[in-house]
């Protein structure tokens, strides 16, 4: 059994570290954290890493111990070891502590089975019974699996017992939650039939971004802007997640998801939610994600013929990058050389309701785009009267002022931007900035995604987590989309590695008089 927190110099505050709010402002009970699919990518770059934090930070719980599983035969040294390696390798922002590994590493065990064996199960209850944290206890499994895994695990831990037990049991999964509205809802069924909703976790880590939260933050803690968050005061609203990365090794995959599955359906869709969703009575779990939740069924879905108006899909062609020579999406590694995949999507989204009626919601996500940069970008209406034309004739009034922007990545921050005198006679105009930066304004470190959510999840706060009725929600509104792409035959490739993606997405907001902002 693993150590309580950690004890030895230079990690313990003086006086009593239990009074140390900072450190200890979430509690979180004695539990155990059990990871299917503890082989995998997911697992050697972010969770255990992610662990590895929390437990410098003495987040952890007395007495955790962490349960990895795999179809790979390895001891619990052999997994030690290789944890150990993935940390030093992917640990952001920390030194890596041998003394402090010694403690952590006491906490991890390994269990080799296949998921299809009863017996599996079985084994690690027994396992689990040996911690006071385990089967007696508190459990948290977490499905790091192959989505096709999801039924057989939850039905694997029912038919063993392990959902309900003294302590709670909760289930944790990984996107994606279906591959369309009747998979979502088939799934939901199937782990709702073992495990109750209220213990059901999903995670999507865009929502434990720290800039993702500050926008709840930023609304309701301030008097200032949300009287300007409605239709009377935006005229609309830009949301970019663009990667310069191709699909790294993963093109088998990527080619049965694409850029509409794999981040809009979720990522995307679940943090237009946040910026648009109504103001809570009380900030607790379940008003948060009602609002969530509402704000979703608002969005208009879409009619078949206005898919190809409101929506344009893009696949990444070769293309010339800082003097290299990128390949495009089918000549990647197990894509097929005839690939329909987008690797680039732009939507309009309208949200039919009081507040919102008759702004557009630009959404675009793609990869081998110029840079790495998500952020939601606020356009607020022009002044009513251009009262210093005189000084500034042609100047475009639409390019400079009300503009906030929200950062997501790679820094986190809010920038408002807005017209201002520049020096000298006249009046003449110029765009100026105010920026905020998370690092240079707290200097503090930020916690990762993974760590907040995890956290979450083991003291049982849901807020960050989507709901069954978000996802089917979500799911509604982006399956006219598919059914309409599943018809049709893209003439792809249409965009260069490295451009910013199909002209036709810069014809979709230019219908209405817009243009895409450059991050």
């Amino acid at each position: 059994m693993a150590a309580g927190p950690f004890c030895y110099r230079g990690l313990m505050p003086e006086g009593n570290p239990f009074e140390d709010a900072l450190r200890f402002e979430r509690r979180v009970p004695p539990c155990a954290i059990v990871i299917f699919g503890a082989n995998g990518d997911l697992t050697r770059r972010k969770l255990i890493p992610a662990l590895y934090r929390l437990a410098f930070e003495r987040r952890l719980p007395p007495g955790y111990v962490i349960y990895g599983n795999s179809r790979t035969p390895m001891s619990d040294e052999q997994f030690r070891e290789r944890m150990k390696q993935s940390v030093r390798q992917f640990l952001e922002d920390s030194p890596f502590d041998e003394q402090l590994w010694d403690e952590f590493g006491r906490s991890l065990y390994y269990l080799p089975g296949d998921l299809q064996d009863d017996a599996f199960y079985c084994t690690l209850e027994e396992r689990l019974a040996a911690h006071q944290t385990g089967a007696a206890g508190n459990i948290l499994f977490y499905l790091s699996t192959q989505p096709s895994h999801y039924e057989l695990v939850a039905s694997g831990l029912g038919a063993a017992g392990m959902a309900h037990g003294k302590g709670w049991r909760r289930l944790v999964v990984e996107k994606p939650f279906g591959y369309d509205l009747a998979s979502a809802k088939t799934l939901n069924a199937h782990l709702q039939a073992v495990f109750p909703e209220k213990e059901i976790y999903r995670i999507d880590h865009y929502l434990g971004k720290e800039t993702v939260q500050n926008v709840l933050a930023f609304r309701f803690a301030n008097g200032i802007f949300e009287p300007l968050w409605n239709r009377r005061y935006v005229n609309h609203v830009q949301i970019t997640a663009a990667e310069s990365i191709s699909v790294e090794g993963r093109g088998a995959y990527y080619q049965s998801s694409g850029a509409l599955r794999d981040m809009i359906q979720n990522h995307l869709l679940q943090v237009v939610a946040t910026v648009a969703m109504e103001p809570v009575a009380d900030f607790e779990p379940g008003a948060v994600r009602d609002e969530r939740a509402k704000l979703l069924r608002s969005i208009r879905i879409l009619k078949e013929e206005e898919v190809p108006l409101h929506s344009v899909a893009g696949q990444y062609g070769a293309g010339r990058v800082g003097g290299k020579e990128l390949p495009g999406f089918r000549q990647e590694p197990g894509v097929d050389p005839d690939a329909q995949t987008d690797t680039y999507t732009a939507i309009t989204f309208f949200i039919d309701n009081w507040r919102w009626a008759g702004v557009p919601f630009y959404i675009r996500t793609g990869k081998r785009l110029p840079k790495r940069v998500t952020d939601i970008a606020i356009q607020f209406n022009n002044a009513p009267l251009a009262i210093f034309e005189r000084d500034n004739p042609g100047h475009d009034h639409t390019a400079g002022p009300n503009l906030l922007v929200l950062r997501i990545q790679p820094e986190e921050g809010i920038s408002l931007r807005f017209l201002s005198k520049n020096p000298g006679g006249g009046m003449r105009l110029r765009p100026v900035s105010m920026d905020f930066k998370y690092g240079t304004s707290f200097g503090a470190r930020t916690p990762s995604a993974y760590e907040t959510l995890l956290v979450d999840a083991m003291a049982g706060d849901a807020t960050l987590y989507t709901r069954q009725d978000m996802v089917e929600a979500s799911w509604a509104v982006v399956q006219p989309i598919l059914d309409y792409r599943a018809s049709q035959r893209f003439d792809f490739p249409n965009y260069e590695a490295g451009a910013w993606g199909p002209k036709e997405s810069d014809r979709m907001l230019a219908r209405r008089g817009h243009s895409w902002r450059i991050p």
